[in-house]
């Protein structure tokens, strides 16, 4: 039995579906709800908050912090969970613009996902009228990163087209120009091999709920570099970012290293179901994942393509420069992935009108592929999503 073999088993997938969303919402992994009721009978049941002693539920946010950071190729002791990842990119980008105080300009481009965008709008805005958010092409970020940017502000992994930036050279180029990066990894953790260390990244942030499958809110993660995390302010100043919390001093002063980066109580439960899913994880190195991603996703274009030449190929056709995504425009793209959720085949819609279909080898093997894509032509053949009821949107699409 292979290992994708073994991580596939170890998910829980419901009889008849054919799951490509996990670039939304990873799967349960089978072990998460004896794991997390056991945490909560044992020790929030029998120690209460002695728990945060007895149990660690202190040093989770930097242990699952480590093994996170091993799939985004983090130095140990630089990544911190905890939070939202809304959070995260308010904290790194407040932290990255601090510390370069002489410029006024974020650079990002308008595949970066939205919530990214209204958080440096809103940062910027309270900073005051200088302050400017330069949005551009994704294929012109480069030509537009020069001496008057303060911080390049990035989705390594466009989530409409799945397009992968260059992080290794983007950030070299950034240096050059004296510009911080803030790199946002929610579409790149656990779908391709990150090299943070490697790439001198300053700032990355993520999400743990999808390729990493810790649960729907599972809670966010900041990476810090060696280079800045001793003198790195932290705009978000929580109490367990303190030196010493439990000394409830009234004046704030940051924490050692990349304790600094707490905000709030640490999602304990949340957490805990986490540790479920990077178990799986520790079975599988990156670049396998990486090379069977790219296998599936290929046979997946081909399939599709041959299939239904009325849906156009929206992701890079290079291997190369796509993440662990296919997605496909077609004009009533939100009705199509309605009945295909009928018929047991997930994926997602993001407006205005592309079909987005996660590839995640840990659960998704040739067989799925290969199925999903007959009842694709199906759907898309004979018009099958042509009915009033895959029409009607719902909160979530």
């Amino acid at each position: 039995m292979s290992n994708f073999e073994k991580t596939k088993y170890m998910f829980h997938l419901p009889q008849g579906m054919i799951y490509l969303d996990g670039n939304s919402l990873g799967p349960l992994p089978k072990a998460a709800a004896a794991h997390v009721s056991d945490m909560m009978s044992k020790e929030w049941g029998e120690m209460l908050i002695t728990g945060w002693n007895k149990a660690g539920w202190m040093d989770l946010s930097t242990k699952i912090g480590d093994r996170v950071g091993r799939l985004i190729g983090a130095e140990p002791g630089h990544v911190m969970m905890g939070d939202t990842l809304s959070i995260k990119v308010y904290q790194a980008l407040a932290s990255a613009l601090d510390l370069n105080p002489t410029r006024r300009v974020v650079l990002s481009d308008n595949g970066n996902f939205p919530s990214d965008l209204y958080i440096a709008q809103g940062l910027l805005k309270s900073l005051g009228p200088d302050y400017e958010l330069r949005v551009v092409n994704p294929e012109d970020i480069a030509e537009n990163v020069n001496g008057s940017i303060a911080v390049l502000m990035l989705t390594e992994v466009d989530y409409r087209t799945g397009k992968l930036h260059d992080m290794k050279a983007l950030t070299a180029k950034a240096h050059a120009a004296g510009v911080i990066t803030v790199w946002d990894l929610a579409h790149t953790a656990g779908a391709t091999p990150v090299d943070l260390a490697g790439c001198k990244a300053d700032f990355a942030v993520g999400c743990t709920y999808k390729y990493l499958n810790g649960g729907p809110g599972a809670p966010g993660f900041i990476y810090v570099s060696p280079q800045h995390i001793d003198s790195v302010s932290p705009a978000l100043s929580g109490w367990l970012g303190h030196e010493a919390p439990f000394a409830f001093d009234l004046d704030y002063r940051p924490g050692s290293g990349i304790e600094r980066m707490r905000v709030g109580t640490p999602p304990v439960i949340a957490l805990k179901s986490l540790e479920t899913a990077l178990d799986i994880w520790d079975l599988v190195e990156m670049r396998d994942v990486r090379a069977k991603s790219v296998e599936l996703c290929e046979l997946f274009i081909k399939e599709v393509e041959a299939r239904c030449p009325t849906l156009t190929l929206h992701s890079p056709r290079n291997a190369a420069e796509r993440g662990s995504q296919v997605s496909f425009r077609f004009a009533e793209g939100f009705a199509a992935i309605q009945a295909l959720t009928a018929r047991g085949v997930i994926g997602d819609f993001r407006a205005p009108d592309v079909m987005r279909f996660g590839i995640t080898p840990l659960f998704i093997n040739e067989s799925d592929v290969l199925a999903a894509s007959v009842i694709i032509e199906d759907v898309i053949t004979n018009d099958l999503w042509d009915q009033p009821e895959y029409h009607i949107r719902s909160r979530v699409t």
